[in-house]
């Protein structure tokens, strides 16, 4: 372990990008790695809130994310997300790198939205309904005007401040934004679900049928951002069949309720990428994330590769 290089938080973000990092996935997903035999999470339960494990192999690579989430984080000023990844050699198993793990979950979630609403949204989409306002939020922000021309931005949270800050910083980046009520779905191309709910926040009625819906805040089975109504009238697409069924309410909730069967799953992102799944145009896609150990070891991989390529014309 002597000498392994620490990736800090700014070394990660500097180096790879959302429309990067997205592509990373996307290409993974074409050379065949298969979402089906990433190993499950393991999750402990600790004073503070929980401790994930999160291992993987895919490639030349190995590694391993270790995450803390700590709910009373944010009310002391500390993110709520914590942790380290700790990318190996494939072949050997000698550690390589030691990357700032929230760093990297805040890289990785919003890159695999983007890459859903590269292959799900309807080109023209500009107009975004975000609910949260914390790190995930504005990531997302960041990432998907990468995919899409969004121009008007509506941020929906329980208390106003946290909206009118995260309008206040997509008013920076051009866009029209001002905080809104969950109704404002209505008028959505896009939602995105970013938070910490346990109950749904909108009602999936008022989605239509140009929509897509994006909901990353939950990887438990007795919590869910979505209702019944929408996940039964939508294209339902996820990262991993096993996972998603495993891990995400959205999808058990009307499962138990006998709404929905486990063939509702539409596809899953390996079916978008390689065009084994065509996209309906007549009802609302929604992408339902919960977080899988490829993703983090794909884009650490790529961070690492780039990294140790050093800086552009360097000599080799």
């Amino acid at each position: 372990m002597n000498g392994i290089p620490v990736l800090d938080h700014d070394t990660v973000t500097g180096l790879l990008g959302h429309p990067g990092a997205a592509d990373a996935l996307a290409g993974a997903l074409r050379d065949g790695l298969d979402p089906e035999r990433c190993p499950d999470r393991s999750t402990v339960q600790v004073p503070a809130g929980q401790l994930l494990l999160m291992p993987a192999a895919w490639g030349p690579y190995t590694g391993v994310k270790i995450a803390g989430v700590a709910p009373g984080n944010p009310a002391a000023g500390l993110p709520r997300i914590t942790g380290g990844y700790l990318l190996l050699d494939g072949p050997t198993l000698q550690p390589l790198a030691l990357l700032d793990g929230a760093a990297l979950t805040t890289l990785r979630t919003p890159a695999v939205s983007a890459l859903a609403v590269r292959l799900l949204a309807t080109p023209g989409s500009h107009r975004l309904v975000l609910f949260g306002a914390g790190p995930q939020a504005r990531g997302h922000l960041r990432a998907l005007r990468s995919e899409r021309p969004l121009d008007r931005v509506t941020v929906v949270t329980r208390a106003p401040e946290p909206a009118e800050s995260l309008a206040a910083y997509a008013r920076t980046l051009g866009m029209d934004a001002g905080p809104g009520t969950p109704e404002s779905v209505a008028g959505a191309d896009l939602v995105v679900c970013c938070t910490t709910a346990r109950e749904p926040l909108f009602d999936g009625r008022l989605i239509g049928d140009d929509t897509t819906v994006v909901a990353v805040g939950s990887h438990e089975p007795d919590a869910r951002e979505t209702d019944t109504a929408l996940v039964r009238s939508s294209a339902v697409f996820v990262e991993g069949r096993t996972a998603a069924l495993h891990e995400a309410g959205d999808l058990i909730i009307p499962q138990a309720e006998g709404v929905i069967g486990r063939d509702h799953v539409a596809g899953t992102l390996a079916d978008l990428v390689t065009g084994r799944t065509p996209v309906p145009a007549d009802r609302p896609r929604l992408f339902k994330s919960v977080g899988m150990a490829w993703e983090d070891l794909v884009i650490a991989a790529e961070v690492y590769r780039r990294w140790a390529a050093g800086p552009p014309g360097a000599p080799a």
